[in-house]
């Protein structure tokens, strides 16, 4: 079996390229810009949502709490994703909870702004339709593997999975700025083990850390003959 990535992961290109100038204009004036810290939660799971998230910069998790109040990461947005126009477009409260994992600039456009054009673009619509379409086609092939795997499996895709939210414009090599607990929240395994995954990782030089903790991997290809041992 060939690993294909692009099963597990968004296309990072924003919703708001390609539409008409007139449509584009129209939502840029209704866009409100935030300077938002890091930790900081966007919305919370059962809330009723208010608005359209574009980021600028940085990154934000989408997760849900079980009742032993951990969280289950559900996926990871980055610089020109968007997120927040689901329950708006099926008028249902938000399924999820969102966070800050960086620092981040982003540009919020209220639920009546952002329906009130959506009524009147036929392209902003298609979009949309093809937005959801790649998100729940990536939830799907992620949560089926996952459910399929055993946590070192599951660690080596969370980390080709998050390699392609963490790339950067012209560095060679990726880093995953991501806490352990999070990363544990990704992988739905307890944080002690999937450490202990990391660790052996370091130890046949498939990754490195640095002192942060931030993640490189070095051997890619390695990582994917795990993916696909089972």
């Amino acid at each position: 079996m060939s690993f294909r990535i692009e099963k597990y992961h968004f296309n990072r290109r924003s919703i708001l390229e390609g539409l008409p100038a007139k449509e584009s204009s129209l939502l840029r004036e209704k866009m409100l810009r935030r300077e938002v810290k890091k930790g900081l939660i966007l919305f919370t799971e059962g809330s009723f949502p208010k608005g359209v998230y574009f980021i600028q910069k940085g990154r934000v998790k989408i997760f849900q709490t079980n009742a032993q109040d951990k969280e289950h990461i559900l996926c990871i947005y980055s610089k020109g994703e968007s997120f927040g126009y689901r329950p708006i477009l099926s008028h249902e409260p938000n399924p999820v909870s969102a966070k800050t994992l960086e620092d981040c600039i982003l540009s919020f456009i209220p639920a009546s702004s952002f329906i009130k054009i959506l009524n009147k673009s036929s392209t902003l619509s298609n979009k949309l339709l093809r937005a959801l379409s790649r998100e729940y086609a990536a939830w799907a092939n992620k949560t089926s593997s996952f459910a399929r795997k055993k946590v070192p499996e599951r660690v080596a895709l969370s980390l080709l999975i998050l390699s392609e939210k963490y790339k950067v414009k012209d560095r060679p090599f990726v880093e995953i700025t991501i806490s352990r607990d999070d990363l544990a929240g990704f992988v739905g395994a307890a944080k002690e083990t999937v450490v202990r995954t990391l660790a052996l990782f370091k130890d046949e030089k498939i990754i490195k850390t640095n002192m942060r903790g931030d993640i490189t991997i070095l051997r890619h290809n390695e990582l994917e003959r795990i993916v696909d041992a089972l």
